[in-house]
């Protein structure tokens, strides 16, 4: 009977101990490596970046007020005691005068403090346009007069 027994219950036991060692031996086998895909990385937020104009000073100079104006900047630059100013008006003079006094467009782009020196040579507080014309006249008449020759 125990025989009986043994033989009856024997193939459910070795399935159901096959079963128990199978599992048990999954638990104490070493997990496998886990393997990481090089997903792209996040792309970073978009920046918006305004494109830079440079714009180049033009100065004008007002010799009788050694005043420069920038009509870019909409600014005058000038001497006020030793220092160089940056101001939205001309010192001590109109606008309305200082535009009607005589000027002459610079052909320099950087600071006018830089040149200054030789615009007041080449450009006298009593400088005008005439004073220009009249000398490049009177020398235009001498060359004349040196073609025509002696006597002519």
């Amino acid at each position: 009977m125990i025989k009986m027994l043994v033989r009856a219950t024997l193939p459910i036991g070795l399935m159901l101990g096959t079963a128990l060692w199978t599992s048990l031996a999954g638990c104490n086998k070493a997990q496998p490596e886990i393997q990481y895909v090089n997903a792209p990385a996040a792309q970073p937020a978009a920046i918006a970046v305004q494109p830079t104009v440079v714009i180049q000073d033009d100065y004008v100079y007002y010799p009788g007020y050694e005043v420069y104006y920038s009509s870019n900047r909409h600014q005058y630059v000038y001497r006020d005691g030793g220092a160089w100013v940056t101001r939205s008006a001309p010192p001590r003079v109109s606008v309305d005068v200082l535009f009607a006094s005589p000027s002459i467009r610079m052909d320099f782009h950087d600071a006018p403090e830089r040149h200054h020196e030789n615009m007041m040579r080449s450009y006298p507080k009593t400088w005008a346009p005439d004073n220009d014309r009249r000398e490049k006249d009177g020398r235009k008449n001498e060359k004349r007069d040196d073609r025509n020759g002696p006597g002519r």
